[in-house]
């Protein structure tokens, strides 16, 4: 506020105050109207936000989709803050760096660096000396380059003796996944990658090419793929007979919709995954996963999958995999575990329908034994399994006291009665992870491995034909395996297939399980 002291006595100067006044006024009009319609619109994202996460069923982002969502509403948001650092930054016509707090992370060790020396304008200073240099401010930015093609050109020479016919010596042609093709085997890796882990379809990588003056059809990456799918297969069995010789293993199934030719309709099968993880009880076996397609859902697949297989099988609460534990079972030797996950699930859809005292509790007290299981996550096994039968066994057995009291009293079919007539189902199987160190209080970790299938699905919708999907589960078997083992999966498929292309031979298949194979991410 100006005081009258501080008025010029000059009529000029006074009109050229007040203007300047009237005009920072008016800006700071302004901003605020700008500031309110950026709250307005961050008002906005916020309740797209929790409707995309929270809202009911039907409207409810598709928690496979629920990623893409939580990107474009983050762009908006970082737009949104874009715009109110240009307000405030900007003083006088200059703009002025202000320090963001965001968690940039750091730049990992092994990448390349191009460093640039950037000199003051002048080295000598106003009195006539010379400058030294005190220190020097560093800071790093992540650069990147497209991905860049190349052209490998093998030359052979020929040789002749002049003093003789004895004929002409040539070094062989070396060894090619596409005999007289055009991609090296990392290449294909490239595809492969690009195809099962970044779900990339092979019509945009065949766009993605074309930028660069490759015109490559859909149908030769597709015939790439293939021989590929071809030559992994070995080593897609070795997958599944090691993960198989484990005593303890996850399974799950999802959709797989495919053509079904003839029809110009498609059909749904399904990929069951099973999968190894024995990090949390620090096993000595790597962690791996493998698909395999079925053209349903049946238990028989399940079974046919698990041929051979004999120990602790942990699964969710789908009914098919009660033929594994039938009185005419063909393989006597499997035990089902269940999920405490689903039966979580099943109390919390009752809660979100309004006021539900009883699923609350339900959930609060299996929330009780997630939260001991995350304190005994990756201890000693035998030190995990006494904190188990200390700390949650007399949960565990409150519980049951608790769900034969309030099954009693409840309407059996009613959405509450249908719940606890659920964990009441497969109660036994629940409180497996009590005796059994191996046993996970849930499966959700073979649910990680299958959502890139979900999201393949929703990038490429279904699969060419049955083939199509059987040659998705070879390789989508080997990437994900990668992914477990933190092992950089482009390297390994090179490598693998220059191997399998140079003559590994059969009876050595392991070394080329991804555990067995040293780049790691």
């Amino acid at each position: 506020m100006l005081n009258a002291a501080d008025l010029p006595d000059d009529i000029v100067a006074l009109k050229v105050m007040l203007i300047a006044a009237t005009a920072r006024e008016a800006e700071t009009v302004a901003q605020i109207a700008r500031k309110d319609e950026r709250i307005e619109r961050l008002e906005k994202l916020v309740a797209a936000f929790k409707q995309a996460a929270f809202g009911r069923k039907s409207e409810k982002t598709d928690p496979n989709q629920f990623d893409l969502a939580l990107e474009d509403l983050e762009t908006a948001m970082a737009v949104i803050q874009a715009e109110d650092e240009a307000d405030t930054g900007v003083v006088g016509g200059s703009r002025i760096a202000k320090p963001r707090a965001a968690n940039r992370g750091s730049l990992p060790k092994h990448l390349p660096r191009i460093e640039e020396v950037i000199e003051p304008h002048r080295l000598v200073c106003a009195c006539g000396s010379g400058l030294h240099c005190i220190g020097e401010d560093v800071s790093e930015r992540l650069d990147a380059v497209p991905a860049q093609f190349r052209v490998i050109v093998t030359r052979r020479p020929k040789y002749a003796c002049r003093a003789c016919t004895d004929g002409v010596i040539q070094a062989p042609a070396p060894a090619r996944l596409i005999q007289a093709g055009l991609p090296t085997e990392a290449t294909v890796a490239h595809v492969l990658v690009s195809k099962y882990a970044d779900h990339l379809p092979l019509y945009r990588q065949a766009q993605i090419m074309s930028r660069q003056g490759i015109d490559l059809d859909r149908s030769t990456l597709a015939d790439w793929v293939g021989r590929a799918a071809f030559e992994l297969r070995p080593v897609f069995d070795a997958l599944i007979a090691d993960l198989k010789r484990s005593t303890k293993l996850f399974m799950d199934e999802t959709r797989a919709p495919v053509l079904d030719p003839g029809s110009s309709k498609t059909k749904t099968g399904y990929f069951w995954a099973l999968a190894r993880d024995d990090r949390p009880w620090n096993g000595g076996a790597p962690p791996g996963v493998a698909f395999t397609y079925a053209p349903g859902r049946g238990g028989q697949h399940a079974e046919r999958i698990l041929q051979g297989f004999s120990g602790i099988l942990q699964v969710d609460g789908y009914a098919g995999y009660n033929r594994l534990i039938a009185p005419e079972r063909t393989n006597p030797d499997i035990r089902l575990a269940y999920c405490w996950a689903h039966a979580r699930r099943k109390l919390i859809e009752i809660t979100r329908n309004g006021s539900a005292p009883i699923a609350e509790d339900g959930v609060k007290r299996i929330g009780e034994l997630y939260r001991i299981e995350a304190e005994l996550r990756g201890l000693d096994p035998h030190a995990r399994l006494a904190g188990r039968r200390e700390r949650s066994a007399p949960l565990v057995a409150d519980m049951q006291t608790w769900l034969i009291h309030h099954r009693a009293r409840v309407a059996t079919k009613s959405p509450l009665g249908e719940a606890l007539a659920y964990i009441a189902k497969y109660w036994d199987g629940l409180q497996l992870f009590l005796a059994d160190r191996r046993i996970e209080i849930d499966s959700n970790s073979v649910e990680r491995t299958i959502r890139p299938i979900a999201l393949n699905r929703k990038n490429a919708l279904f699969a060419g034909h049955d083939a199509g999907a059987e040659n998705w589960a070879t390789i989508a078997s080997l990437i994900e395996t990668c992914k477990l083992n933190t092992i950089d999966s482009f390297a390994y498929l090179t490598a693998t297939l220059t191997a399998i292309v140079n003559g590994h031979k059969q009876s050595r298949i392991d070394e080329l399980l991804p555990w067995n194979c040293s780049p790691r991410v």
